[in-house]
């Protein structure tokens, strides 16, 4: 668990930072994933594709910016249900390129570069620039990453929920509510450290391993299992836990007769609102699990050490500190064999 202490002993020495942040300095330029934009003052109409920009712009107070979001995995935060009950959704998915560009944004704020990017399901960056349309990708999502090879990407380096704090912090100086932004990373760093914490007080087993399951194109399929670079790679990483599945793509797809060689010691099943794969519905996850004739002799399963999570927070977004945090509620409860 050397990341674990790393992150406790950095914390540390901040117990309580104070920060002045200063005002933006407009026009400002920023190097956004691999292309430069630029803004003459703060956005007045943006929107968002991809849940983890629209409730990041939220948790900055910025949800009177917002005209119309998209692509949603999970109910927003109980803390914007109000505000997000105002705001136009597009679509549950993919938005059209036409529904987005009707709204005459003066900014949109994406979650993925499959959604918009170089060959995006929405639309390239430049067909949104040359309208007048700024673009602004999450960094999460292309930091560490390459994106060119199609699908969910595959990660050069580790995630870090780092690349998270910097969406926050650009967001916030795109806006000029740089100090919203430092309050909020400060608020999840915090958590961050905290749920490392309790874990280390919970003594695990040295060699406890794990499987993340976001989806599969039907019940009975390979799993879309998580890669050990991605935002599940990190939790495991950080709680010292051992990821059985060695890709570094995002979400490769896994055999179950691999996974259950393994023998994982905890399952995390993917739990969402999307539909647009029958194994989407974590009950037909829990089914299958339960039923599979592989499957079901797995330690995790016999055992009970299933977890439900918010697929959002298995995406690179703020909420993966709160899967981190869940994650260590799990393990809190469950028994292992010394």
């Amino acid at each position: 668990m050397n990341y674990a202490r790393r992150l406790l002993a950095i914390l540390a020495l901040f117990p309580a930072p104070l920060v002045i942040a200063d005002g933006t300095d407009y026009p400002l330029t920023l190097t956004n994933c691999g292309m430069e934009i630029s803004f003459q003052s703060a956005p007045e109409n943006t929107v968002t594709v991809g849940q983890s920009a629209t409730e990041i712009l939220y948790a900055l107070g910025l949800s009177e910016r917002v005209s119309a979001t998209s692509v949603w995995f999970n109910p927003v935060l109980p803390e914007f249900s109000e505000v997000n009950a105002k705001i136009e959704r597009l679509a549950d998915n993919d938005p059209s390129f036409e529904s987005v560009v009707s709204r005459r944004p003066e900014l949109v704020a994406v979650q993925y570069e499959w959604h918009i990017g170089p060959t995006g399901s929405v639309a390239s960056r430049e067909q949104f620039h040359e309208l007048g349309i700024n673009t602004y990708v999450m960094p999460a999502d292309c930091d560490t990453k390459d994106n060119s090879t199609g699908g969910d990407g595959t990660r050069i380096a580790a995630f870090s929920p780092e690349h998270v704090y910097k969406g926050i912090h650009e967001l916030a100086s795109i806006f000029d509510v740089a100090e919203d932004g430092d309050a909020l990373v400060a608020d999840l760093q915090a958590r961050e450290a905290e749920a490392v914490e309790t874990a280390q007080r919970l003594a695990l087993p040295e060699d406890l391993s794990a499987m993340f399951w976001f989806s599969s194109p039907n019940e009975s399929a390979d799993p879309y299992a998580a890669g050990r670079l991605g935002a599940p790679g990190y939790m495991m990483d950080v709680l010292g836990i051992r990821n059985v599945v060695e890709s570094d793509e995002e979400w490769p797809v896994v055999g179950w007769e691999s996974i259950a060689r393994a023998d994982p010691d905890i399952i995390v099943v993917a739990s969402m609102d999307r539909r647009r794969f029958p194994a989407d519905d974590v009950e037909n996850k829990l089914e299958f699990l339960h039923s599979d004739p592989v499957t079901r002799e797995m330690s995790a399963v016999r055992n009970g050490r299933i977890v439900e999570m918010d697929a959002h927070a298995m995406s690179a977004t703020m909420r993966t500190i709160f899967g981190l945090e869940a994650l260590v509620e799990a393990l809190s409860t469950m028994p292992f064999e010394q």
